[in-house]
């Protein structure tokens, strides 16, 4: 078949097990949406600190083709990750929610080669190695974790720092004025 043959467009299942065994080599779009619990996704599982009614994403992924000059056309995926997941903050040590809302955009290459060739300058979209039987669970699962924040916090003004693990002392307890441990430093230079 000629690759540059595009077959009609293919309706992807919703159920999760169904996104582990993608065949993204058949020259043919694809487009499907659904939702992912939190517990669909065990790596996403074991950050959440806890889960709530409503807690996990919507998904929609469509594909299409490009024509690439001098190449075969290019197979691009858009990926779309909207949803909610419960972690601790790390301002006040209690529940925090995290809203994403994140589009992804990949060229889809069949080979490691191909993909390490991809110039890096192209911020807008980045290579995914597909297969016959490609993860695509695993890799809305890859994005998901990439999006969460390094330091998960409350937004201003909604948290307080908890006072046993940053070391704030209470006011009443700490009423009284505290030496400077620099002192002694500070002191030895004028005696020297």
């Amino acid at each position: 078949m000629n690759r540059n043959q595009v077959l009609p467009q293919v309706q992807l299942s919703a159920e999760p097990a169904a996104l582990k065994k993608v065949d993204f080599c058949a020259p043919q779009p694809y487009k499907g949406a659904g939702f992912l619990s939190i517990s669909d996704l065990p790596r996403v599982l074991e950050e959440a600190s806890s889960v709530n009614p409503g807690d996990g994403f919507d998904w929609q992924i469509e594909t299409h083709f490009e024509d690439s000059p001098g190449s075969e056309p290019r197979q691009i995926l858009q990926l779309g990750l909207h949803g909610r997941l419960h972690v601790i903050c790390q301002r006040c040590l209690q529940d925090c929610a995290i809203n994403l809302d994140d589009q992804r955009r990949f060229v889809l290459v069949q080979t490691e080669a191909a993909a390490d060739d991809y110039p890096i300058e192209d911020e807008d979209q980045e290579p995914l190695v597909i297969s016959q039987h490609f993860n695509l669970l695993e890799t809305m699962e890859d994005e998901v974790l990439l999006s969460l924040p390094l330091i998960p916090k409350h937004p201003e003004g909604f948290c307080e720092p908890h006072a046993t693990i940053f070391g704030i002392e209470d006011e009443e307890e700490g009423s009284e004025e505290r030496e400077n441990p620099f002192n002694v430093l500070k002191n030895m230079k004028k005696n020297s």
